[in-house]
């Protein structure tokens, strides 16, 4: 059967390799939706390819851009914030949810109140209001497939059957571009260090985590939701060669592991065909070519940001909201130039500590805290108490 697609940001990393894989086998879906932020030509590009019924543009000043790209297509098109939601509520079978950042959680969990197959390739939907969509998922029959490549890895190999059985997972981490750099060195890291990843081609941001290992934090939150399982059973090692992306360890003594190359189209083609397999063009491994595959434990000193991201899961609540939204705008500040690497631990762990954490009961709680936490992050980066946080 025709599978419906609604990929929301299709014009970032993860939007653009389902947009290709998508238009690789046209017969086989029908493009309900195209969602971006502010690239209003790639987005219409996109919608002709695929032949979408709606392009929605994010950004209100750049729907004029957008309608002229589209001009005779008979695409319809929209703009503005409560569009891009209407567009998670069309009815589309499966919905990719790749908006970065706090402004994914309304469409995202649009989609899930449908009751829609949602592949997560967001990582702050689950870390900032985890039990509030996969209850959503639980009420309205959603299923929640993870995009990124180490939940995708984990999810492949878990068995939900044998749930009782599964003693812990573990996530990997490539350690980032830093891995073996001495920590005295790293407080002169540029963003064009920071962002040069040794076998992932991402954002900035995201290569900006993976650097400080922020985004193994936020990984280790997402996946005790998805898997229902407490932090103490999710743990994280360092596999510099990114070929095994996640093991789960069964109570008989095996350990079983998803291995594939680091190509982002992979765990994409896992979910965008679930419970199916379908072609992907990536890269084969050629095991043998490899020659060897190493393992290591995260450095806590290293990589302060890890323990940070642990002690937000812990306290839960409001903590990982404010984890997230902090290190949002630390990571922005640096690569602005405006703080140093180290200062982006600093300044969220900071925050952690000033700030209050309500009660989070509702999607308008997330938010309240996600504004609160930027405010005291951006206070923390213009008023220059991250050099007396940094030490």
């Amino acid at each position: 059967m025709i599978r419906r697609v609604t990929i929301l940001g299709s014009t970032g990393s993860v939007g653009r390799n389902t947009v290709e894989l998508v238009a690789a086998d046209p017969e086989a879906y029908a493009i309900e939706a195209l969602v971006a932020l502010k690239n209003a030509e790639l987005l219409a590009e996109q919608a002709r390819a695929v032949g979408a019924r709606l392009a929605v543009i994010a950004d209100p000043t750049r729907f004029a851009a957008l309608k002229a790209a589209l001009a005779g297509s008979g695409i319809e098109a929209a703009a503005g914030p409560a569009a891009v939601v209407e567009a998670a509520q069309r009815p589309a079978d499966w919905v990719m949810a790749a908006i970065v950042g706090a402004a994914g959680l309304a469409p995202t969990l649009a989609a899930v109140q449908r009751g829609a197959l949602v592949a997560l390739a967001n990582k702050e939907v689950l870390v900032c209001a985890g039990a509030l969509v996969t209850e959503a998922a639980r009420t309205h029959g959603a299923t929640l497939l993870p995009v990124d490549s180490e939940h995708n890895a984990i999810f492949q190999v878990f068995d939900a059957d044998q749930a009782h059985a599964i003693e812990r997972i573990v996530l990997t981490a490539s350690g980032g571009p830093f891995r073996e750099r001495p920590l005295a060195a790293m407080a002169a890291v540029t963003p064009a260090e920071a962002v040069a990843h040794p076998n992932w081609r991402m954002g900035a941001k995201i290569s900006v985590d993976s650097a400080t290992m922020m985004n193994k934090g936020l990984e280790v939150i997402e996946a005790t939701h998805l898997f229902a399982l407490g932090g103490d059973r999710v743990d994280v090692v360092v596999h510099p060669q990114s070929v095994i992306h996640g093991l789960v360890y069964y109570r008989d003594g095996s350990v079983l592991a998803q291995l594939g190359s680091p190509d982002m189209r992979t765990p994409i083609a896992n979910t965008l065909g679930w419970p199916r397999r379908i072609p992907a063009p990536s890269p084969r491994l050629d095991l043998a070519a490899l020659g060897r595959l190493t393992f290591e434990a995260p450095d806590p000193a290293r990589f302060p940001a890890l323990r940070i991201a642990r002690e937000a899961l812990a306290a839960g609540g409001a903590a990982p909201i404010i984890l997230n939204a902090a290190n949002e705008i630390a990571v922005a500040a640096f690569l602005a130039g405006a703080i140093g690497f180290l200062d982006i631990a600093a300044i969220v762990e900071e925050s952690l500590n000033v700030l209050d954490r309500p009660a989070i009961n509702a999607l308008d709680d997330v938010y309240d805290t996600d504004r609160a936490a930027r405010d005291m992050a951006r206070r923390l980066v213009g008023n220059g108490a991250r050099r007396a946080v940094a030490g």
